[in-house]
């Protein structure tokens, strides 16, 4: 694929004690994009990164990190990644300044203060250059850590957990502040609990489960897909039970007669005019209601409904 930036080929991780933490992963990440990689704790998602950022060493398979093969080329593959992990791992006495020209040199990288400097006032971290880590703030000790990944230009960046613990002010800065990111052209993948995070970033989700990778998608086709419109109408008077004429629609009556629940799946406008059609026929039928409530899957219903699947 021509605009892919990482490329996944069949890789496999089987660990010293037999636990296979990955399985066949087949993986393209679009150059640009969001990526969310979303599964739950002990899904192998922490595996994957590790091994393409080149911290764990695969069982088998291949991974090309912009242009360049993990095994064959690692210095370069790496040099085109910049990764953000869950936990603070840098030294608390040194500088903000230091940390991060530091990180730089790390890559063989010259000297560049006018891009630590752009990096830094692009974080909200400028004035905070000369401060010891130990002296800041969660949501700013985070922030130096995305300096860090970020100081030797790379073209990926793995944002492992980046808003774990922030609260949700803090969240919401983080995700302007990712979203800018892929403006200047670096691509992001992201690995969250929130799974409104994904759904208010990503372009594309995969899902990750037992090792296996079960489903890569776009967001919006995904929820069109998979998600379901509930809609949920109170009569005024209980019915005993549902007309004929109503069995055109996937409709249920509740055991006490009152409430008709509507379960639809498909496009927004589709569900809307089979909603409208419903309540046309219950007036023609001269039933009627108190109340009517329709509500969408979020990405948070189709993720748990995916994993739940995948576990039967």
């Amino acid at each position: 694929m021509a605009d892919s930036i990482i490329q996944i080929e069949k890789l496999d991780k089987t660990y010293k004690g037999g636990h296979q933490a990955l399985k066949n992963v087949d993986l393209e990440i679009k150059r640009g994009e969001i990526f969310a990689l979303l599964g739950p704790n002990g899904a192998g998602k922490t595996t994957l990164i590790g091994i393409i950022c080149g911290l764990v060493r695969p069982t088998s398979g291949t991974v090309i990190a912009d242009g360049h093969d993990i095994a064959k080329d690692f210095r370069k593959a790496r040099s085109a990644i910049g990764l953000v992990p869950q936990e603070l791992a840098t030294d608390m006495f040194t500088t903000v300044w230091a940390t991060i020209e530091f990180s730089r040199g790390l890559f063989g990288k010259a000297p560049n203060k006018k891009h630590l400097e752009k990096v830094l006032r692009d974080l909200s971290l400028w004035d905070k250059k000369d401060n010891k880590i130990a002296t800041l703030s969660g949501g700013m000790k985070r922030r130096v850590l995305i300096a860090k990944a970020l100081a030797h230009e790379p073209t990926i960046l793995f944002l492992d957990e980046p808003t774990a613990g922030v609260d949700v002010e803090l969240r919401r800065e983080m995700w302007e502040m990712v979203r800018r990111l892929r403006e200047s052209g670096v691509t992001i993948i992201l690995t969250t609990h929130y799974i409104e995070e994904a759904e208010e970033m990503a372009d594309r989700i995969g899902v990750i489960n037992k090792g296996e990778i079960i489903l890569v998608e776009d967001k919006h086709d995904l929820m069109r897909k998979l998600g379901q419109t509930q809609v949920t109408i109170v009569l005024k008077e209980p019915l005993t039970s549902l007309p004929h004429q109503l069995l055109t629609w996937p409709v249920t009556l509740s055991e006490d007669g009152t409430t008709l629940h509507l379960a639809l799946k498909g496009e927004s406008d589709d569900t809307e005019a089979d909603a409208t059609g419903l309540i046309k026929a219950l007036a023609a039928l001269n039933i009627d209601f108190k109340s009517v409530d329709m509500s969408r899957s979020s990405l948070e219903d189709i993720f748990v409904s995916l994993v739940a699947g995948d576990n039967q």
